[in-house]
C-alpha cells in the first residue's frame, strides 16, 4: 500500500470533516478541514506565523500556491475588500473544502480554489502568498517555484513561509541566484518568512 500524502491528487483516507476556527487580522474564521488534507484541524504553526508577521495585501490579484482547505487566501479574501484570491492545490478533497469555506465565510464571489491547470495562462498575479508543499522534495518544489513566480506583475511579491530546519535560508540563496532576489521578512518560531520580488 502507498503512503497517502495531503499532496495526493485524490486521498484514500475516509473524509471526515473537522472544524475550526482562528482570528485572523481581526476576522474570525471558522473553517472545515478533513482527513487526507494538510493540517487537518488546526492552523498549522508556519501559516499562523506568516499571518501573523504580515500585513495582508492592500488588493489585487492574489495566487494562494498550496492553498490546502484555504486558510490563507479566504484570510486575504475576508479582510481586504478589494482583493481577488485564486487558490491552487492538486488535492480534490482540500479544493472542495475551501470552496466550502468560501461560501460559508460569503467571500465565494472573489475566492476560488481550483486545480493548477485549471488557472488561464496568461493570467497574472499582484501577489502570491504560499506555505509551499516543501516536502513533494527539492526539485519538484523548484519547478513549482519557477513555474508561477514568473506570473507575478512586474512590480508583484511573493510571501512564502519556510521552516529553518526545511531548508529556508538555502531556498532563499537559490531563489536569488535565479534571478528572484529574496529578503527575509521576519523569523518566529523556527520559521522564515521570505518576500521575492522580480529581478
Amino acid at each position: 500500500m502507498t503512503e497517502d500524502h495531503y499532496f495526493s491528487a485524490d486521498p484514500a483516507a475516509p473524509f471526515a470533516r473537522e472544524e475550526l476556527t482562528c482570528e485572523v487580522w481581526g476576522h474570525e474564521l471558522r473553517l472545515v478541514s478533513g482527513a487526507g488534507v494538510f493540517s487537518r484541524g488546526h492552523l498549522d504553526h508556519a501559516t499562523a506565523v506568516l499571518l501573523r508577521e504580515c500585513e495582508p495585501p492592500a488588493q489585487g490579484q492574489v495566487l494562494d500556491l498550496g492553498c490546502g482547505y484555504g486558510p490563507i487566501g479566504l484570510a486575504i479574501a475576508r479582510a481586504v475588500p478589494l482583493a481577488t484570491v485564486t487558490a491552487v492545490d492538486v488535492n480534490e478533497r482540500a479544493l472542495l473544502l475551501a470552496n466550502e469555506n468560501a461560501r460559508a465565510l460569503g467571500v465565494e464571489g472573489r475566492f476560488i480554489a481550483c486545480r493548477p491547470d485549471q488557472v488561464p495562462a496568461d493570467f497574472t498575479f499582484d501577489e502570491i502568498w504560499s506555505n509551499p508543499p516543501i516536502r513533494i522534495g527539492k526539485q519538484a518544489l523548484h519547478e513549482l517555484l519557477l513555474t508561477w513566480l514568473p506570473r507575478l506583475r512586474p512590480d508583484g511579491r511573493a510571501v512564502m513561509v519556510v521552516g529553518k530546519n526545511l531548508g529556508a535560508d538555502s531556498l532563499q540563496r537559490w531563489l536569488t541566484d535565479q534571478g528572484w532576489p529574496t529578503v527575509r521578512l521576519a523569523s518566529a518560531k523556527g520559521f522564515r518568512v521570505l518576500e521575492t520580488r522580480r529581478g
